[in-house]
């Protein structure tokens, strides 16, 4: 990197002596710093060939000018021009917007002279941070420069049993990251009450977590969630023995996370971003209005603000700075907040290292949880997954096989595909998570819900489950497992008409087995 020696035009060397005494400070490098982030604060893109001559003009150093904030200046530069550090352009482009920064900041005094400099200072600081606030929130994950999280993966094949033939018994396999055979490793299963579904599936989550020597991890997200004393029949607890899976009511256990960690606590830009996505999801949820929006965000920042060393804040905190600012008043806002921090849904202290992606849960979301709580929760936790592994480095990728990290399982899949206001986010989770070596398994009552108006989920999983259903659909079942031809049509048609007499019967579009034939799907069996 070329050192960052430069000299203002002659015309602002004076500029430099009169700003600084407005500013009533003797060193001459403040006001040259605060010169080139206004300048750069225009967005504007200037011309090297508009350099203007050097001759008698003030000299700055490189350690004078930018002290030891040089790499941050560099970056801010780089970024704005789309330039290597490397780059001879780069110290010209600094002489640009030093040179006019100083001319923009002395017009406004010059046409300004009683305008205390303190004043522009706090004014465009202010600016600054409300223009981050008041931007429309994004569905993209929130940049985390300082995330600790890690996740291992597993890079081989995996070959997951997903049932056997049923006129011979041939085992049938699916081999689930071979990217030559799957886009996505994303899978649709609909089948009504007391078809198999939730039995298959709790045996891809037990082939995932065996086959891949524990390296992926997953989280069963029961939205229906069980009744008491079922995570210890002879069902459930040989699934949970066998894959070290945690359980977990959320009525009566905190669940290891705090929603607020994937925000960056160091970067004050993805602070920001990262307070302005949490909101929105509980604005979204909670329907609070947009009065009470502005009122809980700043809640959240003066919590994060009262935190020190890396710390996150708490629902209980975040509550009690919104009691404050409401003057104790009751509200919708209040009520959810309330119910989040006495339920205890969620840790405040959280061990990055130990995050709970690296471990294995089942959710059980309790229909006894007010509607508003139980989707906050539900989508706190799905943007927190979707965030830690956006900010995390691509999976990697060889001969053909993409490595494998988790697997976020959803049952009752259609309650959330009916929700507008969660379609947008799953919708984005699919399409981008799947690079991560994240796996979405979606378990759905019937085919219809999965395409909603305005998105087709199914179309997101490259490998789709059919089993028995109450309404047979040819179209909607051409779409869920992809265009069928008109003879694929009348096969499936025929299959799910012999679907009871084959126990776990299903058809599907595997690429290692005959489209729409029936055939039986795998179990999870508890000896």
């Amino acid at each position: 990197m070329l050192p960052i020696n430069i000299t203002t035009s002659a015309e602002n060397k004076e500029v430099v002596q009169r700003l600084t005494s407005k500013l009533a400070i003797s060193e001459q490098n403040i006001i040259a710093r605060i010169a080139i982030n206004y300048s750069l604060s225009k967005n504007r893109h200037l011309e090297i060939k508009d350099i203007s001559g050097t001759k008698d003009g003030k000299e700055y150093k490189e350690h004078t000018l930018l002290g030891n904030y040089k790499n941050f200046y560099v970056a801010l530069m780089c970024k704005h021009y789309e330039i290597p550090p490397s780059s001879p352009d780069l110290p010209k482009y600094f002489k640009l917007h030093l040179d006019d920064g100083l001319q923009l900041i002395d017009k406004i005094f010059t046409d300004n002279p009683n305008y205390p400099m303190f004043d522009f200072l706090i004014k465009h600081l202010e600016t600054g941070i409300e223009t981050l606030e008041d931007t429309e929130v994004s569905l993209d994950a929130v940049q985390n420069k300082n995330q600790t999280v890690h996740k291992e993966f597993y890079n081989g094949l995996l070959r997951l049993d997903i049932g056997k033939r049923n006129d011979n018994g041939e085992i049938i396999t699916i081999d689930i990251n071979d990217t030559n055979k799957y886009n996505n490793c994303h899978i649709a299963v609909a089948g009504e009450s007391g078809s198999g579904k939730t039995q298959f599936a709790l045996e891809l989550l037990r082939q995932f977590h065996i086959k891949s020597n524990e390296q992926v991890k997953f989280l069963y997200l029961d939205f229906k969630g069980l009744k008491k004393g079922d995570e210890n029949n002879k069902f459930y607890k040989p699934f949970f023995e066998q894959t070290k899976t945690n359980y977990i009511n959320i009525t009566e256990t905190t669940f290891p996370l705090n929603p607020l960690a994937f925000i960056d606590t160091i970067n004050q830009k993805d602070k920001i971003l990262g307070i302005n996505k949490f909101v929105d999801i509980i604005a979204k949820y909670g329907n609070i209005g947009e009065n009470k929006e502005q009122t809980l965000k700043q809640a959240v920042k003066d919590a994060f603000d009262s935190k020190t060393n890396g710390e996150y804040p708490s629902f209980k905190e975040i509550y009690e700075n919104v009691i404050t600012a409401e003057d104790g008043k009751n509200s919708r806002l209040t009520g959810i907040l309330n119910s989040l921090q006495e339920l205890n849904l969620f840790q405040t202290k959280v061990n990055h290292l130990e995050s709970f992606v690296n471990k294995n849960y089942y959710l059980s979301l309790s229909g006894d949880l007010p509607t508003p709580v139980q989707f906050t929760a539900t989508f706190l936790i799905i943007n927190y997954i979707y965030n830690v592994f956006m900010n995390m480095e691509k999976a990697p990728f060889e001969d053909g096989k993409i490595a494998l990290r988790y697997v976020l399982l959803i049952d009752e899949a259609h309650v959330i595909f009916k929700d507008r206001k969660s379609q947008s986010i799953l919708e984005k989770m699919l399409r981008e998570i799947r690079s991560q070596g994240v796996s979405v398994i979606l378990l759905s009552q019937g085919i219809e819900e999965f395409n909603q108006p305005s998105f087709d989920f199914s179309t997101m999983c490259n490998l789709s489950f059919l089993l028995k259903i109450k309404d047979i659909n040819l179209k909607a079942i051409a779409k869920f497992l992809g265009l069928l031809s008109e003879k694929e049509i009348k096969k499936a048609k025929h299959s799910l008409e012999k679907i009871e007499t084959v126990k776990a019967g299903a058809i599907s579009n595997i690429k290692e087995f005959d489209k729409v034939e029936l055939f039986e799907l795998k179990q999870f069996i508890s000896s």
